[in-house]
């Protein structure tokens, strides 16, 4: 029982927060009394406390001192000003996990006075529980730690471990920000079946069916997205011609250059320096 009488401080009760204590309720990880929700905002601690019966304070310091685990699931905009207070309590935390779009590694565990820290980067579908979450961790970091982790991160969906903080930074913009790009698409398909004669509530019917079963029908199969489009395209048929003119309006160079320039915000919010194409700073 990796938190038996484990108390889990969220700093930031937002949406992702919430996510994570719904999710690690629902699987019977903690209980609600070892769940510590810290939000600035008296009505949406009012609002957790009733739909989940867990402990809440509007006071980062207090939430942190409190915490044998810290999770920190802020906004970037604010982090410079929440380290300074969560760093009285912080430094006797075992582990603190942020989620945190940007924030190096380096910069929570110095804020914080504690070097025991994960960096992860989840995304939408974890309100659900159908996210992924790409991470990493400190050196300091145990292996105990490390399988606490897991199975915090995991109350959001899959979970997978990259052994260098700068797959983040990629995590960021394909997984991370991909579920902004899905909705783009389905919000177009949509606005064409209703271009063609559709009601709206049928066409978004009919393209969120297609995009689930599409999904699904590609991660049962084990092939190839190439594989699986060659399926549906007959020579001279209609998939055919549709994708003649995605390709010639340069879909695939739009989708690159759109996850490449996240890659590179994602960069600049951490402190970087954007990267060229090939890489290279």
């Amino acid at each position: 029982m990796p938190f038996r009488e484990k108390t889990v401080a969220f700093i930031g009760s937002g949406i992702m927060g919430e996510a994570m204590m719904k999710g690690l309720l629902n699987k019977k990880i903690l209980e609600p009394n070892q769940i510590i929700a810290a939000d600035t905002r008296e009505d949406r601690g009012a609002e957790l406390v009733k739909n989940y019966g867990v402990r809440f304070t509007t006071d980062n310091a207090e939430a942190a001192e409190k915490a044998d685990v810290l999770v920190l699931s802020v906004k970037p905009q604010v982090l410079d000003y929440v380290l300074p207070v969560a760093r009285r309590g912080a430094h006797s935390a075992s582990l603190v996990l942020s989620i945190i779009a940007g924030a190096k590694i380096q910069t929570i565990a110095n804020g914080l006075a504690n070097a025991n820290v994960v960096r992860a980067m989840p995304n939408t579908p974890a309100q659900i529980g159908q996210g992924i979450t790409v991470w990493t961790a400190t050196p300091e970091v145990s292996e105990t730690q490390r399988e606490q982790a897991r199975i915090l991160l995991g109350a959001l969906g899959e979970e997978i471990f990259m052994d260098d903080e700068r797959y983040l930074d990629m995590a960021t913009a394909l997984s991370g920000t991909g579920p902004a790009y899905v909705f783009m698409f389905m919000e177009a398909l949509i606005d064409a079946g209703v271009h063609m004669g559709f009601s709206r509530h049928d066409s978004e019917r009919l393209v969120l069916q297609t995009m689930r079963g599409s999904v699904e029908y590609a991660a049962a199969s084990g092939l190839h997205p190439a594989q699986l489009r060659n399926q549906v395209t007959s020579p001279g048929g209609t998939s055919a011609e549709a994708i003649y003119h995605m390709e010639k309006g340069g879909l695939r160079t739009v989708l690159a250059r759109a996850v490449w320039a996240a890659y590179q915000r994602s960069i600049v919010l951490g402190g970087g320096k954007p990267r060229d194409p090939n890489g290279e700073q």
